[in-house]
């Protein structure tokens, strides 16, 4: 459940309880990062050739449009074609799935690769990939839904609805195993929750004590969510809530629980019936049924051979099972390139979809809008150019992130290599899905979600 864009910065387990190796753009060496993308930028550059040499036709996206649009055209696609196509050879990840959404339709929309590790199975458009903390902005969205049905408000304590968590203390000073703790004087708000600001000993320079407190406790060994809030609400808070931003999957766990004490329903019920269903997400679960399981991705990890080895964790070796004992709405979802477009194209229309409302338009705008201003920059641990929406990542300054198109953008992605990003002002969604866990050594294989989302935007005409 981490943010790999790629945005991961937790320091608990992913859902199926391993501890995600560091996955940020910004901290692999730039020497490896310059090394390992100029075969892929010569790719590009072969790629477009080879194209305008065989002159073959605009490919077809699912729902059966060309890839062509007055406002991409075919042959700036072929460039990100291209770029892809390299990323996914012999010496890149096995596969991917790209689509981009604009203006209204599906522009781009293509499978590259393999799908399995012995890379005899072609990649599909609907190939299953865990989508890991992609999840987080669908628990958002089902938070949201309560509220705006007049359930509960963002800035409600979360006491109000977890008594567990009133009597909360703060790690004041000592070790572990003699901790020096105090009283918290501020409540946790449902707010600070989906804002990752509750104060939880997530990891971080200076936080390794408290840290250690909270790995103790397990949460992943939980049986079910209440299980799950009632052993955190037992551990002593890093800083007091509301003074720190530490992205993790611990406070969107809490989330999933507020839903069900609030709605009634378990959490994966929930998000069914209220979610899934009505969006048409059919490939998109906590579990897969058998006869889907043959479409899910393999998930590898780079050896110390230099060559792609499958995951050991469990998800991996028995693709399709729930990744933990509960519904993890930090983490705990599969799903496809199409299914995960209806979501994003539900919040780039205000919160409707094919006549289907789940959320208000000014819900839905509070989502895209940085959260962190009361929090000196950078706000994140991840990069000075972004704040925090609900559920996502806000851009704020393009050229300090090295991405191309306005500010204001907005998403998120998974553990595994997943990323989607919505821009409400160019009304365009793009998703790269692949499926690798980077380690963050010299012989992984390169963060590829800048220089796709530049290419996307690249395509457009001026």
């Amino acid at each position: 459940m981490a943010y790999v864009c790629l945005h991961v910065g937790f320091k608990l387990a992913l859902p199926d309880r391993r501890w995600p190796p560091s996955t940020t753009d910004f901290q692999a060496p730039v020497l490896q990062v310059l090394t390992r993308f100029l075969p892929l930028l010569c790719g590009i550059v072969l790629s477009v050739a080879s194209v305008a040499v065989a002159a073959s036709p605009s490919p077809t996206n699912a729902a059966g449009a060309g890839a062509d649009s007055p406002r991409l055209p075919a042959e700036r696609l072929q460039r990100l074609d291209g770029f892809l196509e390299h990323a996914t050879d012999a010496q890149g990840y096995l596969g991917a799935v790209s689509l981009v959404w604009k203006d209204g339709e599906v522009v781009q929309s293509q499978a590259f690769g393999y799908r399995d590790l012995g890379r005899t199975s072609p990649m599909r458009e609907d190939s299953i990939f865990r989508i890991y903390s992609m999840t987080k902005t669908v628990t958002t969205v089902a938070l949201l839904m309560l509220m705006d049905e007049g359930k509960l408000q963002l800035d409600d304590p979360v006491q109000k609805y977890l008594p567990e968590f009133s009597d909360l203390q703060v790690f004041a000073g000592g070790s572990a195993d003699q901790p020096e703790l105090r009283p918290a004087t501020r409540k946790i708000t449902l707010r600070q929750l989906l804002t990752h600001t509750a104060g939880f000993a997530t990891g971080g320079d200076g936080y390794e004590e408290p840290t250690k407190l909270l790995e103790r406790a397990d949460l992943h060994g939980s049986a079910d969510l209440k299980e799950f809030a009632q052993r955190l609400s037992k551990v002593p808070l890093a800083v007091e809530p509301g003074t720190r931003f530490s992205y993790d999957g611990t406070q969107i766990e809490v989330v999933a629980r507020v839903i069900e004490v609030v709605s009634g329903q378990s959490f994966d019920a929930f998000v069914q019936q209220r979610i899934l269903t009505p969006l048409h997400m059919q490939d998109t679960g906590f579990s897969m049924p058998a006869d889907k399981r043959g479409r899910i991705v393999d998930i590898t990890v780079m050896g110390a051979d230099g060559k792609l080895q499958r995951d050991q964790g469990p998800s991996a070796l028995h693709p399709g099972q729930s990744l933990n004992p509960y519904p993890g709405g930090a983490g705990g979802l599969y799903s496809t390139a199409p299914d995960f477009l209806r979501l994003c194209r539900l919040l780039l229309e205000g919160g409707e979809l094919d006549g289907v409302r789940l959320l208000q338009s000014k819900t839905v705008a509070q989502m895209f809008v940085n959260q962190l201003t009361f929090l000196p920059r950078p706000v994140t641990q991840f990069s000075d150019a972004e704040g925090f929406g609900l559920g996502g990542s806000v851009l704020l300054d393009p050229a300090g992130k090295g991405r191309l198109g306005p500010a204001g953008q907005f998403g998120w992605s998974g553990a595994a290599s997943t990323y989607f990003s919505i821009d409400p002002k160019e009304r365009m969604i793009s998703i790269l899905l692949l499926q690798h866990l980077p380690n963050g050594a010299a012989n992984d294989l390169p963060r590829i979600s800048t220089p796709f989302y530049n290419l996307v935007y690249q395509a457009l005409t001026p």
